[in-house]
């Protein structure tokens, strides 16, 4: 098979896929089958028992050493970036679990499949590739919600005075959070994993993704300990917050609900932005995909 055969014909199923997804068509067998790649990668973690518990430990061990840190502060000033303590042990024991939910580090294996050429066989699979993505990304959150999420949470409710929501309405708003917070690091994974269409090793924007979205999401510190300007400009600029930042202060419920369901709000729209940026990225890396040889 000619490259210029495969090009045409991986065009064409793209072209497919975006007019489908521009009308509205969504048919119930793609459904299926996005949702038997979920179950897949569901199952294929199930069987990662040892590095589950490793990776469950290890969130747990160093969500002891960031809560004694900011709890030490809070003990001289009263609070952090105007969390108690109780909310900081919260803040902090949550956001271990939900460390492998949002998975910031991600999977390597479509910039591999681009590099190596095997992409060529998932594009002319039945289903979207940014879709795909999204699913499998999906099953992977779920068992660690299961799993590594209740393990750092279980450990801050035996050892400290852990905050506990006042309103029942709070824990469906934090799941919702949770879920677009879940969705908007993929799509901005699938972007970062987009540049192996033009880079040779996508290595380097793996690193430049990691580091930033973890400073700019809460990962490291509460957002804000840092200046108001800054943190307006991360909030407004930048879809980092909506990772973990968001989900943790509507957890802890600062601002009240109104502002837990602002923040929400703000998730959808930053889903809703990196989806689109990530289909026209898309559209515009396959159309610069050659694959010689067959």
């Amino acid at each position: 098979m000619s490259g210029d055969h495969v090009e045409r014909d991986v065009t064409d199923d793209q072209d497919a896929h975006e007019g489908r997804r521009l009308t509205g068509v969504i048919r119930a067998a793609d459904v299926r089958v996005l949702a038997a790649l979920a179950g897949a990668e569901f199952r294929r973690y199930v069987t990662y028992r040892q590095a589950t518990f490793a990776g469950a430990f290890t969130n747990t061990i160093f969500g002891f050493l960031r809560c004694y840190v900011l709890l030490s502060v809070a003990a001289v000033t009263g609070q952090v970036a105007g969390y108690d303590s109780a909310q900081l042990v919260a803040f902090v024991f949550v956001g271990q679990g939900l460390l492998a939910v949002v998975n910031y580090w991600g999977q390597q294996e479509l910039p591999e499949r681009v590099r190596s050429g095997q992409v060529v066989s998932d594009l002319l699979r039945p289903v979207d590739l940014m879709a795909g993505f999204v699913a499998a990304d999906t099953g992977r959150a779920g068992h660690a919600m299961l799993t590594r999420f209740v393990v750092p949470v279980a450990a801050g409710l035996v050892f400290f005075d852990f905050y506990l929501p006042r309103h029942a309405m709070t824990y469906l708003v934090f799941a919702v959070s949770t879920v677009l917070g879940v969705l908007v690091c993929s799509a901005c994974r699938y972007l970062v994993a987009l540049t192996s269409f033009w880079l040779l090793d996508s290595r380097g924007a793996q690193m430049v993704w990691v580091v930033v979205s973890g400073v700019g999401s809460g990962l490291y510190f509460p957002l804000p300990v840092l200046p108001d300007w800054l943190v307006a400009v991360i909030w407004v600029g930048t879809p980092f917050p909506a990772l973990m930042q968001a989900p943790l202060d509507v957890l802890v419920e600062r601002g009240g609900t109104g502002h837990g369901l602002l923040l929400v709000a703000g998730q959808a729209a930053w889903l809703v932005i990196t989806v689109g940026i990530g289909r026209v990225v898309q559209r515009r890396a396959l159309r610069r995909l050659v694959v010689q040889g067959g």
